[in-house]
């Protein structure tokens, strides 16, 4: 199995690689993978050739290919102006449409003040959504004065233990048997497209009513 990881930190050390590299630790804790870390920065120039150009240079092919080989991906971005980095918009903008399709993200974000907390709803789960990902509920924001709180510590495990319940142990894009937790399917239920979560239950994993039946149940109780 697979685990990429994309970091678009522009400094060494960042801490959006800090970040990076504490999500991959608290997956691999609960899944064995192989993991690739991809800097953004080493790539930039590859980047804006593949944009004049329209092919991508060997090192950017080769990143390209990793993401899309994946069992799980992360992606850390810094924060600019409210929202994700321009380099890292730049790199899933010449990604193949159909890279990401089914494939489970952890979207996580760094940025020195707590303002920006909501960046990863509304502009990186937007975007993984666009390239039909399957994003995770859990997405991770550290501002700079959450560093060694225990908040950010338990957002971490839980983000990491959601990623490795939904990358496949065969590598083949099925969502693990494994029954999710509590919190992850109440985070679910609203995003579902073809039914309710009304329960989890620990042996059976989710039971899903679809929406049909629910509101004709609901006409009937009226």
């Amino acid at each position: 199995m697979k685990l990429v990881v994309v970091s678009a930190g522009l400094s060494s050390p960042s801490s959006t690689r800090l970040l990076a590299d504490r999500l991959t630790a608290a997956t691999r804790e609960h899944v064995d993978a192989e993991v690739e870390v991809i800097e953004l920065r080493d790539l930039a120039t590859e980047i804006a050739q593949h944009f004049t150009t329209g092919f991508p240079p060997a090192r950017l092919a080769a990143a390209l290919d990793a993401v899309a080989a994946a069992d799980g991906l992360i992606a850390v971005t810094p924060v600019f102006a409210a929202s994700y980095s321009g380099l890292f918009k730049s790199f899933f903008d010449v990604i193949d449409k159909d890279a990401l399709t089914g494939k489970p993200v952890l979207a996580a974000a760094t940025g020195g003040t707590a303002r920006h907390s909501l960046v990863t709803e509304h502009a990186l789960r937007p975007l993984f959504t666009y390239l039909r990902a399957l994003v995770l509920p859990t997405a991770v924001y550290a501002a700079s004065e959450d560093w060694g709180e225990e908040g950010l510590a338990q957002r971490i495990a839980r983000a990491g233990r959601e990623l490795a319940r939904f990358m496949a142990p065969a590598g083949n894009g099925a969502v693990p048997s494994a029954a999710p937790d509590v919190d992850t399917a109440a985070a679910i239920a609203p995003r579902s497209l073809h039914g309710a979560i009304t329960s989890v239950d620990s042996a059976e994993g989710f039971e899903v009513v679809p929406f049909a039946e629910r509101l004709a149940a609901l006409r009937v109780a009226d």
